[in-house]
């Protein structure tokens, strides 16, 4: 069994989410969670399955996508490439890492043959080093990737060497257990969260495995510190939540709210409760073992 999360750039329209949703469900894949966000305008689908059947939903996927968004009318405050914005894959019961490199390269190939999007390897799918990084792809979003797509350093692992001209391109990778997860201040000051997500974050000398951004959400008049935990060893959720919390409290600002985003190992929770995380969902209900089970 491997798990697959992408993401989509599409979280407004319930009708596209569905039928993004349905793509995966008529491929024999289990889907286990979706968790859509206007501001963000992204989704997250969460499923499982081997690797045959993960090939064949990523594909009808894709597809969907394609069909569905058109980046050029698309607006948001995360960062992006394309419709299909990156495909991760993570090794579960009785897989590992080497099958997750295998389906991600499989799919790429696949993505790029079917509907000619460029397709960039990263994670432990990556060959290129400067790749491996997800943000380094996906530096300056899509004008960035437009702007150096065609140089010899930027060619695409497959597909044209060019940004096909509603999609984008994609990301599909191959990585460990990661964890989003994001904090909701009580400011509007998109300073201090900038100045909180550099304290935490692990590049600035903060919390190892923690990568952090802040972005101002238009429909809650709100800062969110948006982080992605990469060591949930080293930084589970309620650390992670108390770093963002103390760091705040440290500019006279407090946190409203927590959400994790998509579902999450049941270690990463540490045992923190819902309450103790001023969470939007349940953790106890996005556990990812218990999903499976």
């Amino acid at each position: 069994m491997i798990e697959s999360v992408p993401n989509l750039s599409e979280g407004r329209s319930e009708e596209k989410i569905e039928a993004l949703a349905a793509a995966v469900r008529g491929s024999g894949s289990r889907l286990l969670d979706l968790h859509s966000d206007p501001d963000h305008n992204r989704s997250v689908l969460t499923f499982v399955g081997d690797p045959d059947r993960l090939f064949d939903a990523v594909l009808a996927l894709a597809g969907a996508a394609v069909e569905l968004i058109d980046l050029r009318l698309h607006s948001g405050v995360h960062p992006r490439i394309g419709s299909l914005d990156v495909v991760p894959f993570v090794p579960l019961n009785g897989s590992s890492m080497a099958d997750c490199v295998d389906l991600a390269r499989a799919v790429g190939a696949g993505i790029a043959e079917r509907y000619g999007i460029p397709v960039y390897l990263y994670g432990e799918a990556s060959a290129d080093p400067a790749r491996r990084e997800l943000p380094s792809i996906r530096k300056g979003g899509l004008p960035g990737l437009a702007s150096r797509i065609a140089t010899a350093a930027w060619r695409p692992d497959f597909g044209p060497a060019r940004l096909h001209p509603t999609a984008g391109a994609v990301a599909v990778g191959a990585r460990g257990p990661l964890v989003a997860y994001n904090v909701l201040l009580d400011t509007g000051d998109v300073a201090i969260g900038r100045e909180i997500a550099a304290a935490i974050r692990e590049k600035g000398g903060g919390l190892p495995g923690v990568k952090a951004l802040p972005f101002y959400l238009e429909s809650r008049g709100r800062v969110q510190v948006s982080m992605n935990l990469t060591d949930i060893d080293a930084t589970p959720i309620p650390r992670a939540f108390a770093a963002v919390r103390d760091e705040a409290g440290r500019h006279g600002v407090g946190v409203v709210g927590s959400e994790i985003v998509g579902l999450v190992p049941r270690r990463a929770l540490a045992g923190a409760t819902g309450k103790e995380l001023l969470c939007s969902r349940d953790p106890a209900e996005l556990v990812l073992e218990e999903k499976i089970r």
